[in-house]
Protein backbone atom coordinates (compact mmCIF):
# COMPACT_ATOMS: atom_id res chain seq x y z
CA UNK A 1 0.00 0.00 0.00
CA UNK A 2 1.21 3.15 -1.39
CA UNK A 3 1.99 5.84 1.64
CA UNK A 4 0.57 9.30 1.45
CA UNK A 5 3.29 12.11 0.91
CA UNK A 6 2.48 14.91 3.70
CA UNK A 7 1.68 18.48 1.94
CA UNK A 8 3.80 21.09 3.86
CA UNK A 9 1.19 23.67 3.47
CA UNK A 10 -1.69 21.42 5.01
CA UNK A 11 -1.36 23.20 8.53
CA UNK A 12 -0.29 26.73 6.99
CA UNK A 13 -2.02 29.57 9.76
CA UNK A 14 -3.76 32.26 8.00
CA UNK A 15 -2.28 35.70 9.86
CA UNK A 16 -3.36 37.77 7.21
CA UNK A 17 -5.68 39.26 10.71
CA UNK A 18 -2.18 40.91 12.01
CA UNK A 19 -2.18 43.26 9.11
CA UNK A 20 -5.55 45.36 10.35
CA UNK A 21 -5.12 44.62 14.06
CA UNK A 22 -1.26 46.63 13.40
CA UNK A 23 -3.18 49.42 11.91
CA UNK A 24 -5.54 49.64 14.75
CA UNK A 25 -3.11 49.12 17.81
CA UNK A 26 -0.88 52.49 15.47
CA UNK A 27 -4.27 54.55 15.44
CA UNK A 28 -4.82 54.02 18.87
CA UNK A 29 -0.80 54.90 19.43
CA UNK A 30 -1.27 57.84 17.41
CA UNK A 31 -4.76 59.33 18.88
CA UNK A 32 -3.22 58.89 22.56
CA UNK A 33 -0.05 60.99 21.70
CA UNK A 34 -2.63 63.83 19.85
CA UNK A 35 -4.76 63.79 23.39
CA UNK A 36 -1.48 64.33 25.49
CA UNK A 37 -0.24 66.90 22.80
CA UNK A 38 -3.91 68.91 22.99
CA UNK A 39 -3.94 68.26 27.17
CA UNK A 40 -0.78 71.11 27.04
CA UNK A 41 -1.68 72.92 24.18
CA UNK A 42 1.65 73.10 22.71
CA UNK A 43 1.21 74.44 19.34
CA UNK A 44 4.99 74.03 18.37
CA UNK A 45 4.77 70.12 19.91
CA UNK A 46 1.28 69.74 18.09
CA UNK A 47 2.42 70.62 14.90
CA UNK A 48 5.79 68.97 14.84
CA UNK A 49 3.90 65.38 16.31
CA UNK A 50 1.03 66.36 13.04
CA UNK A 51 3.81 65.69 10.71
CA UNK A 52 5.82 63.07 12.12
CA UNK A 53 3.03 61.02 11.71
CA UNK A 54 1.27 62.86 8.45
CA UNK A 55 4.02 61.28 6.47
CA UNK A 56 3.57 57.52 8.28
CA UNK A 57 0.34 57.59 6.63
CA UNK A 58 1.05 57.34 2.93
CA UNK A 59 -3.11 56.39 2.23
CA UNK A 60 -6.73 57.80 3.40
CA UNK A 61 -7.06 60.78 6.09
CA UNK A 62 -4.76 60.51 8.80
CA UNK A 63 -6.43 61.54 12.53
CA UNK A 64 -4.02 63.87 12.65
CA UNK A 65 -5.24 65.99 9.00
CA UNK A 66 -7.68 68.43 11.19
CA UNK A 67 -7.15 72.40 12.09
CA UNK A 68 -5.08 73.41 14.66
CA UNK A 69 -6.86 73.49 18.47
CA UNK A 70 -5.63 77.62 17.94
CA UNK A 71 -6.47 80.19 16.04
CA UNK A 72 -3.59 80.59 13.00
CA UNK A 73 -3.01 84.38 14.77
CA UNK A 74 -2.87 82.82 18.25
CA UNK A 75 -0.56 80.11 17.38
CA UNK A 76 1.70 82.69 15.96
CA UNK A 77 1.74 84.92 19.21
CA UNK A 78 2.12 81.75 21.09
CA UNK A 79 5.17 81.12 19.33
CA UNK A 80 6.68 85.08 19.40
CA UNK A 81 6.26 84.65 23.00
CA UNK A 82 8.06 81.19 23.82
CA UNK A 83 10.91 83.17 21.75
CA UNK A 84 10.47 86.04 23.94
CA UNK A 85 10.57 83.80 26.86
CA UNK A 86 7.18 84.90 28.05
CA UNK A 87 5.47 81.95 27.57
CA UNK A 88 3.46 80.76 31.46
CA UNK A 89 1.74 77.40 31.59
CA UNK A 90 0.20 78.34 35.19
CA UNK A 91 -2.16 81.24 35.77
CA UNK A 92 -0.78 83.63 38.49
CA UNK A 93 -4.36 85.49 39.86
CA UNK A 94 -3.08 84.38 43.64
CA UNK A 95 -0.03 86.25 42.89
CA UNK A 96 -2.10 89.61 41.14
CA UNK A 97 -4.46 89.50 44.43
CA UNK A 98 -1.26 89.55 46.53
CA UNK A 99 0.39 92.51 45.00
CA UNK A 100 -3.30 94.44 44.89
CA UNK A 101 -3.78 93.98 48.64
CA UNK A 102 0.51 95.05 49.29
CA UNK A 103 -0.29 98.07 47.02
CA UNK A 104 -3.67 98.66 48.91
CA UNK A 105 -1.59 98.45 52.43
CA UNK A 106 1.18 100.75 50.85
CA UNK A 107 -1.72 103.55 50.86
CA UNK A 108 -2.22 102.80 54.08
CA UNK A 109 1.47 103.32 54.83
CA UNK A 110 1.84 106.40 52.79
CA UNK A 111 -1.10 108.01 54.72
CA UNK A 112 0.51 107.36 57.90
CA UNK A 113 3.66 108.56 56.47
CA UNK A 114 1.96 111.73 55.25
CA UNK A 115 0.32 112.41 59.02
CA UNK A 116 3.58 111.77 60.82
CA UNK A 117 5.27 114.30 58.56
CA UNK A 118 2.20 116.86 59.34
CA UNK A 119 2.79 116.64 62.85
CA UNK A 120 6.51 116.37 63.13
CA UNK A 121 6.32 112.69 64.47
CA UNK A 122 9.34 111.16 63.00
CA UNK A 123 10.96 110.77 66.06
CA UNK A 124 8.35 109.03 68.03
CA UNK A 125 6.46 106.98 64.86
CA UNK A 126 7.87 104.88 62.45
CA UNK A 127 6.13 102.77 59.72
CA UNK A 128 7.36 99.36 57.87
CA UNK A 129 5.78 97.40 55.65
CA UNK A 130 6.81 93.60 54.46
CA UNK A 131 5.12 90.28 54.03
CA UNK A 132 3.40 90.31 57.43
CA UNK A 133 1.75 93.46 57.11
CA UNK A 134 2.23 97.13 57.46
CA UNK A 135 3.78 97.64 61.39
CA UNK A 136 3.34 100.97 63.05
CA UNK A 137 5.31 101.42 65.79
CA UNK A 138 4.82 103.65 68.69
CA UNK A 139 7.44 104.93 71.25
CA UNK A 140 5.66 104.79 74.83
CA UNK A 141 6.51 108.37 76.12
CA UNK A 142 3.88 110.31 73.45
CA UNK A 143 1.20 107.78 75.09
CA UNK A 144 1.92 107.55 78.84
CA UNK A 145 3.57 108.70 81.97
CA UNK A 146 6.37 106.39 83.10
CA UNK A 147 5.00 102.65 84.59
CA UNK A 148 1.78 103.58 83.67
CA UNK A 149 -1.15 101.94 81.25
CA UNK A 150 -3.36 105.13 80.98
CA UNK A 151 -2.76 106.92 78.08
CA UNK A 152 -2.96 110.87 78.63
CA UNK A 153 -5.75 112.40 78.65
CA UNK A 154 -3.61 114.92 75.89
CA UNK A 155 -2.59 112.41 73.69
CA UNK A 156 -5.85 110.45 73.11
CA UNK A 157 -6.12 112.38 69.94
CA UNK A 158 -3.15 110.63 68.52
CA UNK A 159 -5.17 107.46 68.79
CA UNK A 160 -8.00 108.78 67.75
CA UNK A 161 -6.41 109.93 64.47
CA UNK A 162 -4.95 106.34 63.87
CA UNK A 163 -8.47 104.68 64.14
CA UNK A 164 -9.97 107.55 61.31
CA UNK A 165 -7.09 106.61 58.77
CA UNK A 166 -7.95 102.60 59.81
CA UNK A 167 -11.31 103.65 58.89
CA UNK A 168 -10.12 104.89 55.69
CA UNK A 169 -9.40 101.59 54.34
CA UNK A 170 -10.71 98.29 53.61
CA UNK A 171 -11.70 96.07 57.18
CA UNK A 172 -8.36 94.20 58.09
CA UNK A 173 -7.27 92.10 60.99
CA UNK A 174 -5.28 94.68 63.64
CA UNK A 175 -3.19 93.41 66.31
CA UNK A 176 -2.34 96.01 69.03
CA UNK A 177 0.75 94.72 71.17
CA UNK A 178 2.67 96.04 74.19
CA UNK A 179 6.26 95.92 74.96
CA UNK A 180 9.02 97.40 77.57
CA UNK A 181 12.59 97.63 78.41
CA UNK A 182 13.99 94.81 81.21
CA UNK A 183 13.88 97.45 84.01
CA UNK A 184 11.87 96.11 86.96
CA UNK A 185 8.40 97.90 87.42
CA UNK A 186 8.20 98.69 90.97
CA UNK A 187 4.53 100.32 91.66
CA UNK A 188 1.44 98.69 93.16
CA UNK A 189 -0.65 99.04 90.01
CA UNK A 190 1.35 96.19 87.75
CA UNK A 191 3.56 93.11 89.06
CA UNK A 192 5.54 92.38 86.20
CA UNK A 193 6.27 94.45 83.16
CA UNK A 194 4.20 91.53 81.22
CA UNK A 195 1.14 93.01 82.89
CA UNK A 196 2.48 96.75 82.31
CA UNK A 197 2.41 96.01 78.37
CA UNK A 198 -0.76 94.02 78.13
CA UNK A 199 -2.68 97.17 79.74
CA UNK A 200 -1.13 99.59 77.59
CA UNK A 201 -2.21 97.72 74.23
CA UNK A 202 -5.90 97.15 75.83
CA UNK A 203 -6.11 100.97 76.76
CA UNK A 204 -4.80 101.83 73.26
CA UNK A 205 -7.46 99.80 71.48
CA UNK A 206 -10.42 100.40 74.14
CA UNK A 207 -9.60 104.28 72.25
CA UNK A 208 -9.27 103.39 68.96
CA UNK A 209 -12.72 101.13 69.11
CA UNK A 210 -14.30 104.35 69.81
CA UNK A 211 -14.71 104.64 66.10
CA UNK A 212 -18.21 103.15 65.58
CA UNK A 213 -16.38 102.57 61.55
CA UNK A 214 -14.43 99.87 62.92
CA UNK A 215 -15.62 96.58 63.49
CA UNK A 216 -13.99 95.28 67.02
CA UNK A 217 -13.98 91.34 65.70
CA UNK A 218 -11.09 92.03 63.78
CA UNK A 219 -8.90 93.64 66.46
CA UNK A 220 -7.20 91.99 69.26
CA UNK A 221 -4.36 93.06 71.80
CA UNK A 222 -1.28 91.57 73.61
CA UNK A 223 1.41 91.93 75.75
CA UNK A 224 5.13 90.33 75.37
CA UNK A 225 6.53 92.57 78.70
CA UNK A 226 10.42 92.90 77.29
CA UNK A 227 10.57 89.85 76.02
CA UNK A 228 10.53 90.79 72.20
CA UNK A 229 13.19 93.81 72.29
CA UNK A 230 14.35 95.56 69.01
CA UNK A 231 17.71 97.38 70.49
CA UNK A 232 19.73 96.12 73.86
CA UNK A 233 18.60 96.94 76.82
CA UNK A 234 22.31 97.81 78.26
CA UNK A 235 21.56 101.65 76.75
CA UNK A 236 18.96 104.13 77.90
CA UNK A 237 18.71 104.87 74.12
CA UNK A 238 18.29 100.86 73.56
CA UNK A 239 15.85 100.66 76.56
CA UNK A 240 13.75 103.68 75.34
CA UNK A 241 13.05 101.68 71.83
CA UNK A 242 12.20 98.73 73.40
CA UNK A 243 9.42 100.72 75.70
CA UNK A 244 6.62 100.65 72.71
CA UNK A 245 3.47 100.18 71.23
CA UNK A 246 2.80 98.14 67.71
CA UNK A 247 -0.02 98.44 65.75
CA UNK A 248 0.19 95.62 62.87
CA UNK A 249 -2.21 95.74 60.19
CA UNK A 250 -2.48 92.21 58.52
CA UNK A 251 -2.60 91.22 54.80
CA UNK A 252 -6.10 90.18 53.61
CA UNK A 253 -5.03 86.67 54.24
CA UNK A 254 -3.75 86.45 57.25
CA UNK A 255 -5.82 86.43 60.70
CA UNK A 256 -4.30 87.20 64.09
CA UNK A 257 -2.41 84.35 65.18
CA UNK A 258 -3.03 83.64 68.97
CA UNK A 259 0.02 83.87 71.79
Amino acid sequence: MRSRKKNRNDHHTDESWLIPYADILTLLLALFIVLFALSSIDAQKFERLARAFNSNFDGGISVLEYPSPLPQQEMENIEENKQNGKVQNEPHDNDESGNSDQEELAEVQNRFNQYIEENNLKNNIKTSLNEEGLLITIRDDILFDSGSAKVRKKDEILATDIAKMLAMGSARNVVISGHTDNVPIHNSNFDSNWHLSVMRAVNVMKIILENKNLDPSKFSAKGYGEYKPVASNDTAEGRQKNRRVEILILPNNKKAEPN
